[in-house]
């Protein structure tokens, strides 16, 4: 489980690309002070395995299904990388529930500075546009943000100055790609409720519907 607050922007050594799977090697530095092999990390927002690392430099496994859903498939030596280590029990609870695992990829069609802020208009599958509410959360290659606006299949996030400093996104624009996860609460709700209409199609979110459910 992570946060989506990116630690640092680590960068790819070396990437060995198989039949939809890949071996990739990351150079970092903080993530490396306590890891150890079987550590999830989430690399662009991706939760990976440790599977060998060194004083430098930590090695990880993309299997097939990874391969086909996220964008690490298209990074190349020298791309930089978001890196995070899985939220610590005691730790501080910066962001939001970030699972790293990816639902689809976006893409980025505008970004427009206003103020301190860049905003970000990100194209979005069909499937998925319906997870996202105004003030909701997203996590944007593995960056905890907050939506501030839905429309049509496309949503806007906004970023700091900070965020575009220490994250990969400040240095993407339009064209690029994005890995996208949705707010893991949010997609478990519509999942209850996709399965109450279809057990009874002609039934309707209520108040009777809540209490009886025990969430009122």
């Amino acid at each position: 489980m992570f946060t989506g607050i990116v630690e640092e922007i680590g960068t790819l050594k070396s990437v060995k690309s198989k039949t939809e799977s890949l071996e990739v090697t990351v150079k970092a530095d903080k993530i490396l002070d306590d890891v150890n092999l079987g550590d999830s990390i989430s690399v662009n927002g991706v939760c990976l395995t440790v599977t060998s690392f060194t004083d430098q430099t930590v090695d990880f496994d993309v299997m097939p299904e990874t391969y086909r859903a996220t964008t690490l498939h298209e990074l190349s030596q020298g791309s930089p990388i978001n890196l995070e280590r899985a939220m610590a029990a005691g730790g501080r609870f910066g962001g939001h529930l970030v699972s790293g695992h990816i639902d689809g990829t976006g893409k980025i069609v505008s970004k427009n500075p206003e103020s301190n802020a860049v905003y970000y208009d990100i194209e979005l599958p069909d499937e998925l546009i319906h997870y996202f509410v105004y003030k909701g959360s997203i996590a944007v290659d593995g960056t905890s943000l907050t939506v501030f606006g839905v429309k049509d299949n496309k949503v806007t996030i906004s970023l700091i100055p900070h965020t575009m400093e220490h994250t990969v996104l400040g240095g993407k624009g339009p064209g690029d790609k994005v890995n996208i996860e949705c707010d893991m609460i949010g997609k478990y709700v519509a999942h209850f409720l996709q399965g109450q209409q279809s057990e009874h199609p002609k039934s309707a979110l209520s108040k009777q519907f809540l209490s009886d459910n025990g969430f009122a």
